[in-house]
């Protein structure tokens, strides 16, 4: 049990951690891709930043304002996917949405520093506030040029 408390609480401090210090909270000037990503249910609203390079996203950063767990899932993300191949981002991509999803909320455990994040689950409501940045990078991956939203 004490195990399991301490893991809360490493949790915790990772998702205030990463809110409070957002990592790659920046604007990438020039960006090759730029897209706002909203939650208009928390208020949640950013702008996300991509340098890419052939098939690999060389930089990634965001700036915005939101809740925590928002914020938190954002930096976590930038830190996730800085040079990656981009088909290792889009399978990156899926699994984190596919796990925070309605359908996807099983026992599937949470990858790396994401994992901190696996408390929202039981909060139907905040899983917007988890994936919008997940979502956001999507949309910027598809080329997409309008303000993604988590309502759609």
């Amino acid at each position: 049990m004490a195990e399991t408390q301490d893991l809360v609480t490493l949790y915790r401090q990772t998702v205030l951690d990463h809110s409070r210090q957002p990592r790659n909270f920046r604007r990438l000037d020039p960006a090759d891709r730029t897209i706002v990503g909203h939650n208009p249910l928390c208020g949640d609203k950013m702008t996300l930043y991509l340098n890419i390079d052939q098939d690999r996203i060389e930089d990634l950063a965001f700036e915005g304002t939101g809740c925590a767990i928002s914020m938190a899932s954002a930096s976590i993300m930038t830190e996730m996917l800085r040079h990656r191949a981009l088909d290792e981002v889009q399978h990156e991509i899926e699994s984190v949405i596919g796990t925070f999803e309605p359908h996807g909320q099983d026992d599937t455990p949470i990858a790396g520093a994401m994992a901190a994040l696996g408390g929202v689950r039981a909060y139907p409501s905040r899983i917007k506030c988890a994936t919008l940045a997940w979502k956001t990078l999507a949309a910027a991956l598809q080329n997409q040029n309008t303000t993604v939203t988590t309502e759609d």
